[in-house]
C-alpha cells in the first residue's frame, strides 16, 4: 500500500462512500459520542435518516436535547417512515461514573448495538486542565472515557455480532492525522506510569490520539474472533467546535482563511469506517483516513504494538484508572 502523502492528507480526494451508499438501517442501533454538534452531529443525522436508532452522546441532558431537536428540524423533509429514532445518552467522558451510568442505562434498554462511534474529544484546553479526579483532561476525555465505555458495552456488542454478518458490527475510534507531531515512541510516561503531560503545541492532544489508535488495536484483538471490527480513523481537518480552545490564529486559519470542507465530510469518513465493504477483517485494528481511505499506522506508533512496548504500558495505565468502574 502506497503511503498517503501530507498534501493528500490535508486535502483528501472526494469521498467514495457517502450517505447515498447506505442501506436501510431500520432495526439497527448506534451510539455516536459527541454528536450534539460538529462531525458527530452530521454522522448521527445520516444514521437517523437511514432508519437507525441513534443515541446522541453529549455531556448534559440539555446538549442531548438540543442535538436531537436540531437533527429533527433538519430532517423534516425526510419521509417519516424512513427515519429512525433518536435517544439521549448523557455521558461526560471525563467523568467515569457518568460513563458507567450511561452504559448501564443503555444495557437496560437496548438488546443490540451495531456500532459505537467514539467521536467525542477535547483538544488544547487551557494549560493544566484536569478532570474532577485530578487526571489530565485530554487523556481522560480522549482515552479513558472511551475505553471504559467500550468495555462496558462489550456484552451487547458481542450479542449483536453473534446474530449479524461478520464485520458488520464495528467500533470506530476517531483519532487524528498521526503522520505528524507525535511524540517519540508514541507516548512518554512519568514515574507513576501515567502518560506525561506534554506542553508543546498540540503535543498532549496528539499523544492522546496515539493512545486512541492503540485502543483500536487492542479491541481488534479482543473482539476480532467474534466478528467485530475495531478501527482508528482520522476523519479529516475541518472547522468544528473541537477548535474552541485553540489559539486565535489557529481558529482564524481553520474557520476563515483556508477554504475547508464542512463537518459533513468528516461524517463521510465516519460512515466509511462504520459501513464500507472496503473495510474488512484484514483491516481490523488498522488506520483509516479522510474522506474514507485505508491507510497505514506510522511506524513510530506501530512498532510499540509489541509485548513490553509503550502500548502495553498505556493499557496498564488505562486498566488501573478505570478498574473502580468495572
Amino acid at each position: 500500500m502506497a503511503p498517503i502523502g501530507i498534501v493528500s492528507a490535508f486535502f483528501p480526494p472526494s469521498p467514495t462512500f457517502t450517505d447515498k451508499d447506505l442501506p436501510s438501517l431500520n432495526g439497527k442501533v448506534y451510539i455516536v459520542t459527541g454528536s450534539a454538534t460538529g462531525v458527530g452531529y452530521e454522522t448521527a443525522k445520516i444514521l437517523y435518516s437511514a432508519g437507525a436508532t441513534v443515541y446522541i452522546g453529549a455531556r448534559s441532558a440539555e446538549r442531548c436535547r438540543e442535538g436531537i431537536k436540531k437533527i429533527e428540524d433538519s430532517t423534516s423533509g425526510v419521509v417519516s417512515g424512513q427515519k429512525g429514532r433518536l435517544e439521549s445518552m448523557i455521558v461526560d467522558l471525563a467523568d467515569l461514573p457518568t460513563v458507567k451510568l450511561a452504559a448501564q442505562k443503555f444495557l437496560a434498554t437496548e438488546v443490540r448495538l451495531d456500532g459505537l462511534i467514539q467521536n467525542a474529544a477535547v483538544m488544547m484546553p487551557p494549560a493544566g486542565s484536569k478532570d474532577k479526579y485530578g487526571r489530565d483532561l485530554e487523556t481522560s476525555t480522549n482515552c479513558l472515557g472511551p475505553y471504559l465505555l467500550a468495555l462496558l458495552l462489550e456484552p451487547v456488542l458481542l450479542n449483536t455480532a453473534s446474530i449479524s454478518p461478520p464485520s458488520s458490527v464495528r467500533i470506530v475510534w476517531v483519532t487524528s492525522m498521526l503522520q505528524r507531531s507525535i511524540p517519540q515512541n508514541g507516548m512518554g510516561f512519568d514515574d507513576k506510569g501515567a502518560p506525561k503531560i506534554l506542553t508543546n503545541f498540540m503535543g498532549n492532544y496528539m499523544q492522546t490520539k496515539v493512545g486512541v489508535a492503540w485502543l483500536a488495536d487492542k479491541f481488534s484483538r479482543r473482539l476480532g474472533k467474534s466478528g467485530i471490527l475495531s478501527v482508528s480513523l482520522h476523519p479529516g481537518i475541518m472547522p468544528t467546535e473541537l477548535q474552541r480552545d485553540s489559539p486565535g490564529p489557529m481558529r482564524f486559519l481553520m474557520h476563515s482563511l483556508i477554504p475547508m470542507k464542512g463537518p459533513i465530510y468528516g461524517a463521510y469518513s465516519e460512515i466509511y469506517a462504520a459501513f464500507s465493504p472496503e473495510v474488512t477483517a484484514k483491516n481490523n485494528g488498522g488506520y483509516l483516513m479522510a474522506w474514507g481511505r485505508i491507510a497505514e499506522l506510522p511506524k513510530e506508533i506501530e512498532k510499540q504494538l509489541i509485548p513490553g512496548g509503550n502500548s502495553e504500558k498505556f493499557y496498564s495505565y488505562c486498566d488501573r484508572e478505570i478498574k473502580p468502574y468495572m
